[in-house]
C-alpha cells in the first residue's frame, strides 16, 4: 500500500471527528435554547413576628424520669435474714449480726465473760468469733469472726436519731434461743435517754435470744441494737441506738454528745435489765434439747422399724394392706389391715413388730410428760416433733 494512502485515511477521519463535535455543539446549543423557561423566584416570605417568649429561652424536651418502687417489706426481710446469727456461749444464747463482712455487731450481755463465741448462720453453717471490743455501759459488743466467705451479706448501720414515733420497725433474732431468724414487726414507740445511752423504745415484740438482733427501719438499715425488755409487760422493749454501735466500731467512744431528742421525751433511768435468760430459762433450754434429743432417737427407731418391717411383708406375706395409712408402719395398729396369708411360722413376727410400735410410742408421750413439766413451749415441742416427722396425731394416741 501507498504512503498517501493513510494520510488521506487521517485527513478524513480528523475531518469526521470535527464535524461530529460541531454537530454535538450545536445539537447543545439547540437544546438549551429550545427549554422551558425557568420558573421566576419567589420572594422570601416575611419571617414570622417574635413569641413572647423568644426561641432561644425554650427548654428542650426532657427525659421523664421513672420512680422505682419501694422495696417491699418481705424483700427487705429475705435480703436481711442472712446477715443475722444466732449466738453460742456456755452461759447461754442470743444473735448478733454483720456489718461487714467479718464483724458483727451483738450485746455485752449476750457474751458475757467469754473472749469468743460460736456462731451460727442461716442453713446450719456454723463458725467461731472472738470478742473485739465491748461498752459494758451501752450494751454493745464487736465480734470478729473467722472463716467467713467473701461474700458474707451484712447490715447497713443508720442512726436511730433520724427516726420519728410511729414509724415502722422490724427485729429479727432467735427468741428463747431456738427459734433462729424469726421476724417480728412493731413501730417505734419513742426515742428516749436512758443514763449515757439513748434507746428506741418499740412495740415490736422481743424475748430472752433476741438480744444483739437487729432493728430495722423500712429501708433496711439498723436503727438499733435489740437489748431488753420489762418482764411481765406487753409492747414494751428498748434497743440501743445504732449510733452507739457506730462509734465503737470506729474506735471512738459510744457517747453521743450534744444528742438533741427535740419534743421526743427523756428519761433519767439507766437501760433495763437486759431480757437475758434466767435460770428458769436456762432449765427450760436444757430441757428442750434434751426433748429434742429423746424425740431424735424415737425418730430414727421407727424409720428403721418401718424398714424392717416393709421386707418382711415383701418376703413373708401374699395378700393386701385394707386402708390407707400416712406411713405404712401405722398399718400395724390396726388388726384386720393385712389380708392375705403368712409363710408358715412367720405370723408371731407381725406382733412383734406391733409391739415394738407400741414401745416407741410409749417412749414419745413419756419425752411429752418430761417436756411440759420442765415447761418446754407448746409450740417448742411442735417445732421439734415437725423437724423430725414425729407430729402426727397417730403418736398421740
Amino acid at each position: 500500500m501507498s504512503s498517501e494512502a493513510p494520510r488521506t485515511n487521517l485527513l478524513t477521519l480528523t475531518a469526521a471527528l470535527l464535524l461530529a463535535g460541531g454537530l454535538g455543539a450545536g445539537a447543545v446549543l439547540w437544546i438549551q435554547s429550545h427549554r422551558a423557561p425557568a420558573p421566576a423566584l419567589l420572594p422570601a416570605p416575611a419571617p414570622a413576628p417574635s413569641p413572647d417568649v423568644a426561641p432561644a429561652t425554650l427548654a428542650a424536651p426532657q427525659a421523664v424520669s421513672v420512680p422505682v418502687p419501694p422495696a417491699s417489706l418481705e424483700d427487705i426481710i429475705a435480703k436481711a435474714l442472712p446477715s443475722v446469727v444466732l449466738v453460742e456461749t456456755p452461759q447461754g444464747r442470743g444473735s448478733a449480726f454483720f456489718v461487714s463482712k467479718d464483724r458483727l455487731v451483738t450485746n455485752v450481755h449476750v457474751v458475757g465473760g467469754s473472749s469468743w463465741v460460736t456462731l451460727k448462720g442461716q442453713g446450719g453453717r456454723t463458725f467461731t468469733a472472738t470478742v473485739a471490743a465491748k461498752a459494758p455501759d451501752y450494751d454493745i459488743a464487736i465480734l470478729q469472726a473467722s472463716g467467713t466467705k467473701e461474700d458474707q451479706p451484712f447490715l447497713r448501720l443508720g442512726s436511730a436519731l433520724q427516726t420519728r414515733t410511729g414509724q415502722e420497725a422490724v427485729a429479727i433474732g432467735s427468741p428463747l434461743g431456738v427459734f433462729q431468724n424469726s421476724v417480728t414487726r412493731g413501730i417505734v414507740s419513742g426515742l428516749r435517754q436512758m443514763g449515757p445511752v439513748v434507746v428506741l423504745q418499740t412495740d415490736a415484740a422481743l424475748n430472752p435470744g433476741n438480744s444483739g438482733g437487729p432493728l430495722l427501719d423500712r429501708d433496711g438499715a439498723v436503727i438499733g441494737i435489740n437489748t431488753a425488755s420489762f418482764r411481765g409487760t406487753q409492747g414494751l422493749n428498748f434497743a440501743v441506738a445504732a449510733d452507739h454501735a457506730q462509734a465503737l466500731l470506729e474506735g471512738r467512744t459510744p457517747v453521743l454528745p450534744n444528742v438533741k431528742l427535740d419534743d421526743k421525751e427523756s428519761d433519767t433511768r439507766r437501760l433495763p435489765t437486759p431480757s437475758t435468760a434466767t435460770e428458769a430459762d436456762h432449765q427450760r433450754d436444757q430441757a428442750a434439747r434434751i426433748y429434742e434429743a429423746r424425740i431424735a432417737a424415737i425418730a430414727k427407731g421407727a424409720n428403721q422399724l418401718e424398714s424392717s418391717l416393709q421386707r418382711f411383708l415383701a418376703n413373708y406375706f401374699e395378700g393386701r394392706v385394707n386402708g390407707t395409712y400416712d406411713r405404712p408402719l401405722f398399718a400395724l395398729a390396726e388388726r384386720n389391715a393385712y389380708q392375705g396369708s403368712f409363710v408358715q411360722g412367720t405370723e408371731a413376727r407381725l406382733g412383734d413388730y406391733r409391739r415394738n410400735l407400741e414401745q416407741l410410742r410409749e417412749l414419745l408421750q413419756a419425752a411429752e410428760d418430761d417436756a411440759r413439766k420442765a415447761d418446754v413451749y407448746p409450740g417448742t415441742r411442735r417445732e421439734v416433733k415437725a423437724r423430725h416427722e414425729m407430729d402426727h396425731r397417730f403418736w398421740e394416741r
